[in-house]
């Protein structure tokens, strides 16, 4: 089906109604099936990539219309659980590739069909992990969002299925993919900044509060209950819909998992550390009066045996530091550098070094591609995109418990602490569990 064509569609509505009906009544069967009764597709060798889009609102429009724009990439098909988004995914794509994809509202058509090669998958926090698994399940190579899960075991659980299956996987990490990033990093190595010890990462601008919104009816054409998919019950409410489930704890990992995984993965890379021994956090909602749970304004402290590395965020000022809004800087005995997407500058020495920006994002998807062709590991392969991911995670098990957490890298656990290790995981809505590795 072309876009025009979807355009000009009305849906009707009873036959809507009764699709959504038979999604639902799959889900059990679906989910032990995949499991079970995969047909893992080949690595493709052919010229051309078949790919598919899961969730293609702002984010997900992006990706796979950039991806499509390659010639040696089809979108085949693009899911989405509501059908609103589709016409301008639609038409985004067929700009790019000259032709429109298929569409469908359940991500297991995808997953059972043994055409397409890659999976690019751009959904709510809540629902990464999972559907990253049952992909790898299901042969498919994976590109997915940051943060790449939803809690710490998940992405632990993805690394595990996407060894065994020996999926390429991705993580949407790409400012890792940026020639001035790795040149930053390479300096910050280098030892021409000195020893350096401490590194600081933040996000500070303005965002808007999202005010108070009461529980309301479904909006026409959105299956709900596979939009909540591993996630409680809850009635339909528009302010814990689209973006703003990211200040949500049941779906999203507040501005850390948001902003924080980007400049924190550089931070880290830079300083060259994976995991802290050490967490503690302080905050709160001190600014926005609304439905948020998340905190607006955030520290975090993650201690390792000589080195420390610090994030901030203030969603209610303009004013940066270091003169950048978001950003990550290291100090060395010997000089300071700062980057950020534009570029970065060394201070305090008299040559004072810089750099101008690079492509981040194109560059990224092409890695993506590049791999599921070669099979090589790519750029922000899922281990580097689980260990940036998981300090997001680490730092919101600190606020939330409001106290220091001491993590055991090896048992990948907290050392006596009961409550901070149930932030680890979650509880999963039944039918919706993770699968078995």
């Amino acid at each position: 089906m072309d876009v025009e064509e979807f355009l000009k569609r009305d849906v009707n509505r009873r036959q809507f109604l009764d699709r959504s009906a038979r999604n639902a009544a799959g889900m059990a069967a679906g989910v032990v099936g995949l499991a079970s009764n995969v047909s893992l597709a080949e690595s493709s060798p052919n010229e051309r990539v078949v790919l598919a889009g899961i969730g293609v609102r702002g984010q997900g429009k992006f990706l796979t219309s950039s991806m499509a724009g390659f010639s040696d990439v089809r979108f085949k098909t693009i899911c989405d659980v509501d059908e609103s988004v589709i016409p301008a995914a639609m038409k985004s794509i067929e700009k790019a590739q000259g032709v429109g994809p298929n569409f469908v509202t359940d991500f297991r058509h995808v997953l059972d069909d043994p055409e397409i090669d890659g999976v690019v998958i751009a959904t709510p926090d809540h629902w990464h992990a999972l559907m990253a698994i049952m992909a790898c399940q299901a042969g498919k190579d994976v590109y997915v969002e940051k943060p790449v899960s939803h809690n710490f075991n998940e992405g632990m659980k993805i690394i595990e299925a996407g060894r065994k299956h020996q999926r390429v996987i991705q993580s949407g990490i790409h400012q890792r993919s940026g020639a001035h990033f790795q040149s930053a990093v390479d300096f910050v190595r280098s030892g021409k900044l000195g020893n350096v010890k401490l590194a600081k990462a933040w996000m500070i601008h303005r965002r808007k509060p999202i005010g108070k919104k009461k529980n309301a009816s479904i909006p026409t054409g959105v299956n709900y209950d596979l939009w909540l998919g591993p996630a409680a019950k809850r009635p339909f409410n528009p302010n814990r819909f689209h973006y703003n489930w990211h200040w949500f704890w049941d779906y999203g990992t507040g501005e850390m998992g948001n902003w924080g995984v980007h400049m924190l993965d550089i931070a880290r890379w830079g300083l060259g550390v994976e995991l802290p021994e050490k967490i503690s956090a302080s905050g709160g909602k001190y600014f926005f009066d609304d439905d948020q749970e998340t905190p607006d304004t955030q520290t975090v402290q993650f201690s390792y045996a000589d080195k420390t590395l610090l994030w901030e965020h203030r969603l209610w000022s303009v004013h940066g530091m270091e003169g950048r809004n978001a950003a990550a800087a290291f100090y060395g005995d010997r000089g300071t550098l700062v980057v950020d997407r534009g570029g970065w500058k060394v201070y305090d020495q008299k040559e004072a070094a810089t750099s101008g920006t690079s492509d981040q994002a194109v560059t990224h998807h092409r890695n993506f591609v590049d791999c599921i062709k070669t099979r090589n590991r790519p750029t922000s392969d899922i281990e580097i995109g689980h260990t940036s991911s998981a300090l997001c995670h680490l730092g919101n098990i600190a606020y939330r418990v409001g106290r220091e957490i001491h993590f055991d890298k090896k048992q990948a656990c907290f050392v006596n602490d009961e409550q901070a290790n149930g932030f680890l995981g979650r509880e999963y809505r039944q039918n919706w569990e993770l699968p078995q590795i």
